[in-house]
């Protein structure tokens, strides 16, 4: 926790942008950090889940989702060295698992609230949850749906993100 702390003093003593938006395409195998404007701050090869086409749709099919989520959770205790908890499944994920016969309404609806208060949605859900841009690259290439990175660039990531920080994550 002081690495990431001391991490993000410097970031902003020195005057490092901080990350705007996070583009991930599956298809090229890329997370983009975006700054102000839209200028890339920073290209990072990635990992994905080991069912890499198409979108989650349920808990254990180890695909990665795609769609638009944020940042709702910063791990420094990971297992993945440290890893940025995504909303997913967001509202309307939820509304495709309700509409799927999958979620109940109440499911349904505990997604629905925590987006609206940028919370981290119910991970214990038959769509699954806990997907994150983590760590272990190097180490873990493919994963049970999360992004893996490095660990040097899930540092520098990590300090430069804020919680709501908006995630696209794009086929």
């Amino acid at each position: 926790m002081a690495l990431v702390v001391t991490v993000l003093a410097m970031a902003h003593l020195f005057g490092r942008d901080m990350v705007k938006e996070i583009v991930i395409s599956k298809s090229e195998r890329t997370l983009v950090a975006l700054g102000e404007s839209g200028r890339v701050l920073k290209r990072i090869p990635i990992g994905l889940g080991r069912s890499e086409n198409g979108h989650k749709q349920r808990e254990g099919d180890e695909r990665t989702p795609e769609g638009d989520y944020r940042v709702c959770f910063k791990n420094t205790r990971s297992r993945f060295h440290l890893s940025l908890g995504l909303d997913y499944p967001n509202p309307a994920d939820a509304a495709d698992g309700l509409r799927d016969g999958v979620l109940t309404a109440a499911e349904h609806d505990a997604i629905v609230e925590a987006h609206r208060r940028g919370d981290v949605p119910p991970w214990k859900t038959a769509l699954g949850g806990e997907i994150f841009i983590h760590g272990g690259l190097d180490v873990h290439p493919a994963t049970a749906g999360c992004v893996a990175i490095r660990d040097r660039d899930v540092e520098e990531l990590f300090a430069l993100v804020e919680l709501g920080t908006p995630v696209r994550i794009l086929p």
